[in-house]
């Protein structure tokens, strides 16, 4: 399985950059417009509808069309992990349903005094049996791009 990680410091108080992550509005602020993305529904661990905030168990279904070209693709993620204390908190999910073999993204946030490090890490692998993972290194291509920006984003949102 192929790795990619990226941190970046922000100059905002740690509550406020854990609860812009922590629902489906951080999401969506972190996605390009060119993507399209609709989130279609998301559960939350004891089944309730549209949780406020996105606990260990909850469900994301969610589609893409890039560029708005050709169909929509269809992902669903579930939030395997949550913890969280006064200087420190992380979630990560898996991907059930996507472009990837497979896909488990650690979301980690330390606070800093005013500041708060945030820490993202994918384990991943390209579909395509023992090609697909020979070939995983590469989506680093896409992927920093993609890191690169949810990081400049939530820092130019939250600074």
């Amino acid at each position: 399985m192929a790795t990619y990680r990226r941190e970046t410091r922000i100059q905002a108080p740690f509550d406020e950059v854990w609860g812009f992550h922590s629902t489906t509005d951080g999401l969506e602020a972190l996605t390009p417009d060119f993507m399209r993305l609709e989130v279609e529904r998301v559960t939350g661990p004891d089944g309730d509808a549209d949780p406020d905030e996105l606990d260990a168990g909850s469900r994301i279904e969610l589609s893409i069309q890039p560029f708005g070209i050709g169909p929509r693709q269809r992902m669903v993620s579930v939030i395997t992990e949550r913890t969280l204390d006064d200087e420190a908190g992380m979630f990560r999910d898996a991907m059930e349903v996507g472009p990837f073999a497979s896909w488990d993204h650690t979301h980690q946030f330390f606070a800093d005094g005013d500041e708060t490090v945030l820490v993202d890490r994918v384990e991943y692998s390209l579909p395509g049996g023992r090609v697909g993972r020979a070939l995983s290194p590469l989506g680093r291509i896409g992927l920093a791009p993609m890191f690169r920006g949810r990081h400049r984003t939530t820092k130019r949102l939250l600074e």
